[in-house]
Parts: structure tokens; sequence; C-alpha cells
């Protein structure tokens, strides 16, 4: 059955939505999609007649397990796409998400296959994001966010949870990417930065913030 991109895209908006909460308010998608309720009413309503969502006017909206498929499928296409934009098209990875937007909504599996055979079948996409499989599968690592590793201990960064340009900025201004060697030499109570040294680089100071959005694997 054909889904819009913009039915895709609610899909998707509900599928992250329930890691927080177990049924999602219609307000809540409003404001997330920015968009008025009256019209997350309307695709709702239309989503349940295709039996993607469980809808019940009050009491919020949940992912069938076709929904969450298909929801998967999206995220899988939009990684891949990411992951072929920055390491082949050499896009900085500040610039990426807007472009891969578009792209997840091309429906031919037969492509998307052989892009991620293309790829090397990749595990995450250039932010740290775990990229489904075919079956919607993907593996989980431990991690810790800069701020709860140990100290003077060098530990590696997997992934980013603040994927804002303005964060991804920084971090580049930073020289911290995917892989990069961090070691926390100080942590100040005063605010909670955290003076860290960054492979042979000067010893630096980044903000609590930042630490807090930056997981790492020890």
């Amino acid at each position: 059955m054909y889904h819009t991109p913009s039915e895709e895209n609610y899909i998707k908006c509900i599928f992250h939505l329930q890691h927080n909460i177990e049924k999602v308010s219609t307000n809540l998608l409003a404001n997330t999609i920015c968009t008025k309720p009256a019209s997350v009413t309307d695709m709702l309503k239309k989503l349940q007649t295709k039996k993607l969502v469980n809808y019940e006017k009050y009491y919020g909206v949940k992912l069938t397990e076709s929904g969450n498929r298909i929801a998967l499928d999206v995220i899988r296409k939009h990684r891949l796409w990411e992951c072929f934009l920055v390491n082949k098209l050499g896009f900085n990875w500040t610039k990426v998400h807007e472009v891969a937007e578009h792209l997840e909504h091309i429906s031919n599996k037969e492509l998307i296959n052989r892009l991620d055979d293309f790829l090397g079948n990749p595990s995450v996409d250039p932010h740290g994001d775990p990229i489904p499989d075919q079956k919607g599968k993907f593996k989980t690592i431990r991690q810790s966010c800069l701020s709860d590793v140990p100290m003077r201990q060098y530990v590696s960064v997997s992934s980013i949870k603040n994927q804002s340009s303005q964060m991804l900025d920084l971090l580049s201004h930073y020289n911290i990417t995917l892989g990069t060697k961090i070691k926390v030499i100080r942590r100040f109570e005063f605010d909670g930065s955290a003076e860290i040294k960054i492979n042979k680089a000067p010893l630096t100071i980044v903000s609590d913030q930042v630490a807090k959005n930056v997981y790492c694997t020890i």
C-alpha cells in the first residue's frame, strides 16, 4: 500500500515520541510537527483507516505493528542516505538531515538494499544513531554521556543526542566527531563544565550542556 510523504512523516514522528510516552497526544504531535491539532486529528483518522495507528480521541495515538514497521523502514532509509551524503558525497554532518528528509521517501526497496550494500552495511549513521536492517532490527551499544564517563580515561565518541545544526557546528569547532578520543581531566562543580583532552589538541573546556549531549563508549 502506498503511503504519502506526509503520512510517513507522521508515522516517524509518533515512533520517536513513543520512546518517552506510551500514547502520544494530539497536542504533543501538533507541537512537534508544527501544525494545528485539527490537521493532526484528520491525519490520524486516515492512518487509522489504513490500520497504521490505534487512535482514540482524548487518549492519544499509538502505532500498530504495521505502522511500527513503516517507521523503522523510513528511519532506515533516512540514516542510510545520511551515510551516503557524508561518506560518499562529502557533505558536512550539519547539513545532511534536511536532504535526507526528502530522500527517505523513496520507496524502491532494491535501490535502498543496494545502497546499504554499497555503503558496507553500516550499523550507525554519521551522528551515531543505529540503522535498522531490512527486518527492522538494530544493534544497541553501551554508552554514557561525557558528563558521566570516568575521569582521566580515554573514551570514544559514539553518538550525539542533540543533533541541531547549532550543536553539530559547535562540536565541529572542537573537532569532535564520531570516533574522537576524549579524556575528561577535570569537572567543575560551579556550572558542571568539564576540562577535556581531545587527541593531541590543547586542553579545552566544554559546557555541561555539551557534555550531556555527547555519548561515548569506554
